[in-house]
């Protein structure tokens, strides 16, 4: 017996915890995780000089390469763990051709503005890895009033959907977030 994979879309404002949940939500299940902010990590290795502020040139090659990495995993009936802080304008398009041949599972991350804004200042300071992805220039546009995380859109596409808050460990708990990625009668399976 075949059942689909599924395709379980992390989504969320910046640093929500979007990737260390899709990296964990992976781990339990044993898949896949695909991270935007990982391709262009490695994108960004290979490109010295780089400059994420602006228009940065590697965001397009990034956002094909993660829709096309997750789109050979699913059609291989592979279950995918994907991650990345696209609003719906980004993911909407991506996704949709996907559902052709996996289940949809939507987590939104969410925690409040000034943890966002923390972790945000946390990372510039303590991880090298993230001068790639504009974290100064966020945090100036939070400061300035041009960027605030209450009005991210959400992936309104017609998928089962479940709002996680991460701002001390998860809530709801892994348990409940794996029952709710594998949906009613795949739990015996994994």
């Amino acid at each position: 017996m075949h059942i689909r994979p599924t395709l379980a879309v992390v989504s969320g404002p910046p640093a929500t915890g979007k990737s260390t949940l899709a990296r964990a939500l992976a781990q339990h299940l044993g898949c896949p995780a695909i991270l935007r902010d990982e391709i262009k990590q490695g994108m960004v290795m290979n490109h010295p000089g780089h400059d994420p502020d602006g228009d940065d040139p590697l965001n397009l090659p990034a956002l094909e390469a993660f829709f096309a990495t997750i789109a050979v995993l699913v059609r291989a009936g592979t279950t995918v763990i994907a991650e990345a802080a696209f609003q719906d304008r980004l993911w909407r398009p991506g996704l949709e051709p996907l559902t052709d041949f996996a289940d949809l599972r939507v987590i939104r991350c969410t925690t409040p503005t000034p943890t966002i804004a923390r972790r945000i200042t946390d990372r510039v300071q303590s991880d090298s890895h993230r001068a790639a992805h504009g974290d100064r220039a966020l945090l100036a546009d939070m400061e300035a009033g041009t960027y605030d995380p209450d009005r991210f859109v959400p992936i309104s596409l017609r998928a089962p959907s479940l709002l996680v808050d991460t701002s001390d460990g998860y809530a709801p708990g892994m348990a409940e977030i794996r029952r709710f990625v594998l949906g009613p009668g795949r739990e015996a399976a994994s």
